[in-house]
C-alpha cells in the first residue's frame, strides 16, 4: 500500500483530555498509520507524566514522531517545530505510510497549515525591556496593550507569556505584530478534524486525569525538573510554561496539598481546553464535531489515502 501525497494530510485535533490519542491509535491500529505528534512540551526528555506524553506500549504499537527531541535545558520553537514535522512527514509518505498528525498546541498546527510568520529576528535588548515590564504589570496589562490595537493577535497569544514578550518586543520595533508580516509557504496541505466532548463530561476527564497524573508522580517530575531548570530565576523558562507543572512543584515541597494542587490545575486546564476550542474554530478553521463523527470522518480519510 503506498499513500497519496496529493492528498491532504490528515490533522486530529481537540482539546486536553478529550481522548485524541486513544483515538488515534485505535485508527491506526489496523492502518499503516505513523503519529507526528503536535504537543508543544512532549518534544522535552523527561516530562512524561504531567505532558501525558504516550506511553511505551503505544509508540511500540504504533510508531511516533517528534517525542523527546530535546533535553529541558535546550530550547525549541514553532520553527524547529515545522521542520522537523514536515521532514517526519515527507519521511513517512517516502516510506509508502500514512503520517497523521495528532495534538492541541493551536501554535504549532496554525504553523503547519499557513507556513511560518516571516518576523525579523528578535531584539535581544528589546525583549529585556518588554520581560521588565512583564514582570511589573503583569501578562494582563500587556495583553490588554496588544488588544486595543490589534485584538485578533491578542487571541492569537493564547495567554502565553512568551508569545506575548515577542508580539510586543516587534511591535514596538517595527510598528507592526508578527501575525502581520505574512507567512512562508506550507509544504503540505493538511486536513483537519477536530472534536470535543459536552462540556460536562470534558470537565469531569479533566479532574480525574489530573487526579491521576499528581497520585502517577507528576509532583516528583515537577521536582526532578526544577533540578535541572531552576523555575524561579529571571523570565519564567519555557519549560515552566508547561501547564500544571508549577503547581505539581508546590505539591512536591509542601506549599501545596495534592488536593489543592488538583483544584488549581483542573481550573488552569478547564480554562486552556476553552482556549483551545476557540483556536480550533476561529484559527484552524475547524468544524468541531463529536468523537464518534470525527473518527469516522477521519477513517474514511485514511482509507482512501492507503487504497
Amino acid at each position: 500500500m503506498t499513500s497519496a501525497p496529493s492528498r491532504p494530510v490528515p490533522i486530529l485535533t481537540a482539546p486536553t483530555a478529550a481522548g485524541k490519542s486513544a483515538l488515534a491509535l485505535a485508527l491506526a491500529a489496523t492502518r499503516p498509520v505513523e503519529i507526528v505528534a503536535a504537543d508543544a512540551f512532549t518534544v522535552y526528555r523527561g516530562l512524561d507524566i504531567g505532558t501525558a506524553k504516550p506511553g511505551g506500549a503505544d509508540r511500540a504499537a504504533v510508531p511516533h514522531h517528534l517525542l523527546d527531541m530535546v533535553g529541558v535545558t535546550e530550547s525549541h520553537d514553532v520553527a524547529r517545530y515545522v521542520r522537523e514535522a514536515e521532514a517526519a512527514i515527507a519521511d513517512i509518505r517516502a516510506r509508502g505510510r500514512v503520517p497523521l498528525v495528532v495534538g492541541g498546541t493551536g501554535f504549532y498546527l496554525s504553523a503547519l497549515l499557513r507556513g511560518l510568520p516571516l518576523t525579523p529576528p528578535a531584539d535581544r535588548a528589546v525583549q529585556a525591556e518588554v520581560e521588565a515590564d512583564l514582570r511589573e504589570r503583569g501578562l494582563d496589562a500587556l495583553l490588554s496593550e496588544i488588544a486595543h490595537v490589534n485584538p485578533q493577535e491578542a487571541e492569537r497569544m493564547q495567554g502565553n507569556p512568551r508569545r506575548v514578550v515577542r508580539a510586543l518586543e516587534v511591535y514596538r520595533r517595527t510598528g507592526r505584530f508578527p501575525g502581520e508580516f505574512g507567512y512562508s509557504s506550507p509544504r503540505f496541505a493538511y486536513q483537519v478534524f477536530a472534536f470535543t466532548r459536552p462540556w460536562p463530561e470534558l470537565e469531569a476527564r479533566i479532574a480525574a486525569r489530573v487526579g491521576e497524573m499528581l497520585a502517577g508522580g507528576w509532583p516528583g517530575e515537577a521536582a526532578w525538573l526544577a533540578a535541572q531548570v531552576p523555575p524561579d530565576t529571571g523570565p519564567r523558562p519555557t519549560v515552566w510554561q508547561a501547564l500544571g507543572y508549577p503547581e505539581a512543584l508546590a505539591a512536591a515541597r509542601g506549599e501545596l496539598t495534592p488536593q489543592e494542587a488538583a483544584a488549581r490545575i483542573t481550573l488552569a486546564t478547564r480554562r486552556y481546553a476553552r482556549r483551545q476550542l476557540t483556536w480550533m474554530r476561529t484559527q484552524l478553521g475547524a468544524d468541531v464535531g463529536g468523537p464518534g463523527e470525527t473518527a469516522a470522518s477521519l477513517a474514511r480519510h485514511l482509507d482512501v489515502e492507503v487504497l
